[in-house]
């Protein structure tokens, strides 16, 4: 497994894999690596990569003044170690001095679907992703990227970033990963006390029964979250594609929620894939 820090060193090798022929796929990360991120490199693999490169890079431009960058968890041995164990073939692993020029000017940024949702509740969130991610497509040229779909949103930010731009990559999905309790896995779950996480399981719980059509609407999911004693950031349930709220949850919608337990924030969603005819669940 190669390990590279330099943005051009990993470009070279880019470069070789191009005129290889070899078929490149790009797993972006944060680091911090769980099952859920070494679920992205399986799903490369079987979308038929040859080479298979995961950055890891925690992006100062995509945290706002009062976010956890400084605190976000890091562990470079082990996430190397697990690269290794998962058969990737590239690790990009560049400094933010390395990516971004001190008098830096030149940004990224969707207009759409980057103004709701987390979006709304992180200003300047989403310029910070599509220019760390345009940056890394051009720096390591995949012919795909995986991308999970926990951080719905920003796949769908992507996808239309990759559209407009004419990006000659592929954005492929993979599904959400979930711990045995149902909590979406997270680099974040690392800061939750075992209160918090006990608590936290309501959000995926609630969740599920969104999915089977149990509860239907936006505010019934906000009081189930509430009773359980976490803060509700938003609950909304939007088109799948174009991210547009609805009113009602219908099926193939999207219902996407971040909440605070305690001071971390999580994420979650689900797909509505039926709605029942009974009542919902009190």
């Amino acid at each position: 497994m190669k390990i590279f820090k330099d943005p051009e060193k990993m470009r070279d090798w880019a470069r070789k894999m191009l005129l290889a022929k070899r078929k490149v796929a790009l797993v972006p990360t944060m680091g911090y690596l769980h099952d859920g991120h070494i679920s992205l490199v399986d799903r490369a693999k079987a979308k038929g990569a040859d080479e298979i490169v995961v950055s890891i890079f925690v992006n100062p431009v995509q945290f706002g003044p009062n976010e956890d960058y400084e605190k976000y968890p890091r562990n470079e041995k082990a996430d190397l170690a697990k690269c290794r164990a998962a058969g990737v073939s590239a690790v990009f692993l560049p400094s933010a001095q390395s990516m971004y020029h001190a008098d830096r000017s030149a940004f990224v940024d969707e207009g759409t679907l980057s103004k709701g949702l987390c979006g709304a509740k992180r200003p300047g969130h989403f310029r910070g992703v599509c220019t760390v991610v345009a940056k890394l497509f051009n720096i390591v040229q995949p012919d795909f990227a995986v991308f999970g779909e926990k951080d719905f949103q920003q796949a769908a930010v992507i996808k239309r970033m990759v559209r407009d731009l004419n990006f000659g990559v592929k954005i492929v999905l993979s599904p959400i990963v979930r711990e045995k309790s149902g909590l979406a896995m997270s680099s974040r779950n690392t800061y939750l006390s075992a209160e918090e996480k006990q608590k936290a399981l309501t959000l995926s719980r609630v969740l599920f029964s969104v999915r089977e059509g149990e509860i239907k609407t936006p505010a019934s999911v906000a009081a189930k979250l509430k009773k359980a004693g976490l803060v509700v950031d938003y609950v909304e349930c939007v088109d799948s594609e174009t991210l547009a709220p609805l009113k009602r949850f219908k099926p193939l919608s999207r219902v996407l929620v971040a909440v605070y337990d305690g001071k971390t924030r999580l994420i979650d969603n689900v797909e509505v894939k039926n709605l029942k005819q009974n009542k919902e669940k009190k």
